[in-house]
């Protein structure tokens, strides 16, 4: 079939240069890479991120990948996966609301990756990186897989393909095989985010990112790949998707992006609370009234909290009886009643918030059974180019006090400024690494764009022998 979504995306890939980014996206490249490492350093000794960095430490490469934490290089793919499991478990990593909604600073461990297995530069990095976020946020923007019952870390496998496939110098013929090989076994199943959450739900697309890189590993090495994989008689679109209509390069004829705010890493936001992103609004409004109310002592002190939120957060982090009783972190930060009541609280949500012990408190859960989450139609109608929560608090001595917020901080219309970016990294890093080291890392990233040897990163993030 002539001009199929692949072939679009191959022909995109392959002439996508560092020398026509505007400044402002790699700055805003630089500006993920500071966010998407400092949260993986933060998650280094998290349990399943052990898990995996051990896993990938058992495989060996002479043309591999750092597995982060270690001196070990495992094969790209494995390095992908173990790197990808730490930016994305804490839930602290950027958010992209649309159709789907999408985590795509996922791609930048697979990218990161695919670069050092080929002694590729940061000049070479940055318009992969770029790559993944055009991939992905448009394909979010296209079709809403999670309704169909998919996970949206699907689309990452194609985002990882082209971004590795990039990386690799694939010619468009070998690039569409990526794509089609990194398809045909792509849909992740949605039951990964639904009832009592796992460690799975913070790894999910680092499988994907793997399958990704490795399709694009065999690509490279000649292998073929189905095609049309999106619009074949049994493809992409008939059984996972649904029609694709995409926008910008990928259209049909393709739109040429003339300045930054073209460009899909513009629009993603960057978390300030490691939470879900639907409550990110919600957790900003708990601490204003927290302030407003005088509160002390929430248990004691409030009566009731009401949460009025939008479609997409009372689908996925405020409606199964789960949320109300969360066991372990990963449901905890999948709950809109849990972490706006810790918020109330404590005066903070922070990585303390889901400590299992503070989870596992009996006071705190049973002020959790007062918070109740109603659907609000004109905030869902807003949705996603807002993403609000109106939340209402009464005391028990009948005091009362309502936020609405709109667009929390980090938000691609609130964004953080880059000292704000800074504040958050060293809050995560600087407990692992120490504030020294986590000095060192982030004038690192800083300067991704001037980095001959992206191997010069990896002995800083080291934590073990």
């Amino acid at each position: 079939m002539p001009n199929t979504l692949a072939e679009r995306f191959a022909d995109y890939a392959i002439n996508l240069r560092f020398e026509d980014l505007p400044k402002e996206v790699v700055h805003e490249a630089k500006r993920l890479v500071v966010d998407s490492l400092g949260v993986a350093i933060g998650a280094l000794n998290e349990e399943p991120c052990r898990i995996a960095r051990g896993v990938a430490r058992e495989y060996s490469a002479k043309a591999g990948a750092t597995v982060f934490g270690t001196a070990h290089i495992a094969p790209p793919d494995w390095a992908a996966f173990a790197n990808g499991c730490c930016v994305r478990y804490f839930d602290y990593n950027d958010t992209y609301l649309s159709k789907e909604p999408a985590h795509p600073s996922d791609n930048i461990p697979a990218a990161l990756a695919a670069a050092e297995s080929i002694g590729a530069t940061g000049r070479d990095l940055i318009p992969a990186i770029v790559l993944g976020y055009e991939v992905q946020c448009r394909l979010a923007d296209a079709a809403s897989i999670r309704a169909r019952g998919w996970d949206h870390v699907t689309y990452g496998a194609f985002s990882t393909a082209l971004a590795a496939g990039k990386l690799f110098k694939l010619d468009a013929k070998r690039m569409r095989h990526a794509v089609g090989i990194a398809g045909v076994a792509s849909a992740a199943l949605r039951q990964s985010r639904v009832g009592e959450l796992s460690h799975w739900k913070g790894v999910a697309f680092a499988n994907a990112a793997r399958h990704g890189v490795y399709a694009a590993v065999l690509a490279r090495a000649g292998m073929t790949g189905p095609a049309p994989i999106f619009e074949g008689e049994k493809g992409f679109e008939k059984l996972v998707s649904g029609p694709l209509t995409l926008a910008g390069p990928f259209a049909d004829p393709p739109q040429a992006q003339r300045s930054d705010a073209d460009y899909m890493i513009r629009q993603s936001c960057i978390k300030f609370y490691p939470a879900e992103y639907h409550a990110q609004s919600a957790v900003a409004a708990a601490l204003e009234i927290r302030q407003k109310l005088q509160i002390t002592d929430a248990a004691a002190q409030i009566e009731s909290v009401k949460i009025e939120s939008h479609d997409a957060a009372v689908d996925i982090i405020g409606s199964e009886p789960e949320k109300w009783r969360p066991t372990h972190r990963e449901t905890a930060d999948h709950s809109l009643p849990y972490m706006v009541a810790v918020a109330l609280a404590d005066g903070e949500l922070t990585s303390r918030q889901f400590d299992p012990a503070h989870i596992g408190d009996a006071k705190l859960i049973e002020f959790v059974q007062r918070v109740t989450v109603v659907r609000n139609a004109e905030l869902s109608a807003m949705y996603p180019q807002a993403v609000a929560n109106i939340v209402h608090v009464r005391r028990k001595d009948g005091r009362e006090a309502t936020v609405r917020i709109d667009y929390p901080p980090g938000h691609a219309r609130n964004r953080l400024p880059d000292n704000g970016v800074e504040a958050k990294y060293h809050a995560v890093a600087d407990p692992v690494l120490g504030k020294s080291r986590a000095d060192k890392v982030l004038a690192w990233a800083w300067k991704l764009d001037e980095q001959k040897d992206l191997r010069e990163l990896f002995p800083l993030l080291a934590i073990e022998k």
